[in-house]
């Protein structure tokens, strides 16, 4: 199946526009995998069972192997997903009110650098319908839901927005992760501040303490120098958050190899390039927080080898995007079955006393 995807089924796709290609590529997969029957024995494929399961947040993951949220933003591939062997799907991101996103183009592939770049600006179907959506599901794995505000709000109104959005996820959801960091919406990385932030974090874990308690995770930026996560690790220890995830995008174009890449214009950049600047970012979040502060680490995942990384940075769960997109279908499972491998070469018991490891001074 790698053979197949990397030398037949991608290059078709990878001729196509990037976004035409995505939606081409999530109808065939919710076509191929449509019903209880097909998941199952994909599951029997391409799944990848830890023993005992991880605890995390409460909830049980099958594997620590989940997919980033942008790639499911409708919350209509979550069961092909856990399929192909993903111990968890973040949906979104939604918003309150649907919205079409930034005009196209906005994402467009660099080969060379094995990455992506992608303005989107939070296209989705508004936080109702995916909701009603998610109600129906059969599920497989865990599901979170990423939510972010409508780009027409204003930051002075952002949590009010956030807070209406979170209320209609909740019920659906088995975690929510409050997104503070796309480049993609005007000014939402100023919510990153820590009058903004403070105040956002208070309103919905207020809310979140009425509905009944369900693990709230916040989502950084690499872009923000040492004393930016610093504070931002701080408010989520004050405010109760239960895991950090660690990163979205970065809007740096530095050491690409791809010719003149500013000719793509503005959008996060994910992928290979990403991979050093995320693990840095988990150290410090690992380091500054004495492991207190749990994180998903997630950012140029392409192998077992930089999975494996994550979590010796201080990641006991991991996300990833843009590798599935250039790996295919076999990508959690060979992600899966090599850091089982890598646990065992390096002495490792379990994932759990890898976590950290490679911060030891």
């Amino acid at each position: 199946m790698p053979q197949f995807y990397e030398n037949i089924l991608r290059p078709l796709l990878f001729r196509l526009d990037p976004e035409a290609a995505h939606e081409a590529g999530g109808k065939m997969l919710a076509w191929l995998l449509q019903g209880e029957r097909a998941q199952r024995l994909a599951k029997k494929r391409y799944g990848v069972a830890f023993d005992p399961p991880l605890e995390r947040f409460g909830l049980k993951f099958s594997n620590p192997v989940g997919i980033a949220a942008g790639f499911d933003k409708n919350g209509t591939l979550a069961g092909p997903l856990s399929a192909l062997g993903f111990g968890f799907v973040e949906v979104g991101t939604v918003t309150l009110r649907p919205q079409a996103g930034n005009p196209r183009p906005r994402l467009f592939r660099l080969p060379e650098d094995r990455a992506l770049i992608n303005r989107l600006g939070f296209n989705n179907d508004g936080a109702k319908a995916v909701a009603e959506r998610l109600a129906r599901l059969d599920r497989n794995c865990v599901i979170g839901v990423n939510i972010g505000k409508n780009r027409d709000v204003p930051n002075e109104e952002a949590a009010a927005n956030y807070v209406e959005t979170f209320e209609i996820v909740h019920s659906v959801a088995d975690y929510i992760t409050v997104n503070i960091s796309s480049p993609n919406t005007p000014g939402l990385r100023e919510l990153q501040n820590e009058v903004f932030l403070g105040d956002l974090l208070t309103a919905l874990q207020g809310r979140n303490s009425e509905m009944g308690a369900k693990p709230l995770l916040v989502k950084v930026a690499p872009d923000l120098d040492d004393d930016g996560i610093d504070a931002i690790a701080e408010a989520c220890v004050e405010h109760a958050i239960a895991w950090i995830i660690a990163t979205t995008t970065t809007v740096s174009r530095e050491g690409l190899r791809t010719r003149d890449p500013d000719r793509f214009g503005s959008g996060g950049l994910s992928g290979r390039p990403l991979a050093s600047r995320s693990d840095q970012v988990i150290s410090r979040i690992f380091r500054r927080t004495a492991g207190k502060l749990p994180i998903v680490g997630v950012g140029g995942i392409f192998s077992a080898e930089d999975a494996f990384e994550k979590v010796r940075c201080g990641a006991p769960l991991l996300q990833a995007y843009t590798g599935f997109v250039y790996c295919g279908p076999g990508f959690a499972r060979e992600v899966n079955l090599g850091l089982l491998r890598l646990l065992e070469e390096h002495g490792f018991e379990k994932l759990d006393d890898a976590v950290g490891s490679g911060n030891v001074e």
